[in-house]
């Protein structure tokens, strides 16, 4: 069984929650908003990492970092946009991660599981603090759980 870490919207604040929540991941997807390279370097000292660039990502470090991923685990095409608004077809995936809401989200549309963490740093309104979890069996089947700090 894989575990995927997925953590969103930490605009510069990795929380030592979700450090702990990550551990023991065998990748990391970070959905956007990250603010800063240090963020990714601690998240690549846990696992292997996927990123994708957020509306809040800029600067020279931020270059390197696609607006869209799309990466594999076995049979498993996992999706990844900072911001649904800007998705196009989602043919041949069957998970889509996603940030940009600060809302945390699992939800099945048309055979695709689309997943958001919910936002890892800083609170913003009345949201919760949040990440997430894809579980991928032997056999592709995938499960999604949410956590709050």
């Amino acid at each position: 069984m894989l575990r995927i870490g997925l953590i969103s919207d930490t605009h510069n604040l990795l929380r030592p929650e979700a450090v702990a929540f990550l551990q023991g991941s065998d990748h990391i997807v970070h959905a956007g908003d990250i603010c800063g390279p240090q963020v990714l370097e601690q998240l690549r000292a846990i696992a292997p990492l996927t990123a994708v660039r957020g509306n809040n990502d800029a600067g020279a470090w931020a270059l390197s970092l696609q607006v869209t991923e799309t990466v594999r685990f076995g049979a498993v095409a996992v999706h990844v946009i900072h911001d649904l608004k800007e998705l196009g077809s989602v043919a041949g995936v069957q998970v889509v991660v996603s940030g940009h809401s600060h809302k945390p989200r699992v939800e099945q549309r048309d055979g695709v599981l689309f997943v958001n963490p919910g936002s890892a740093g800083p609170r913003r309104f009345s949201l919760p603090i949040s990440a997430g979890e894809l579980r991928i069996d032997a056999a592709g089947q995938v499960t999604a759980q949410l956590v709050q700090f």
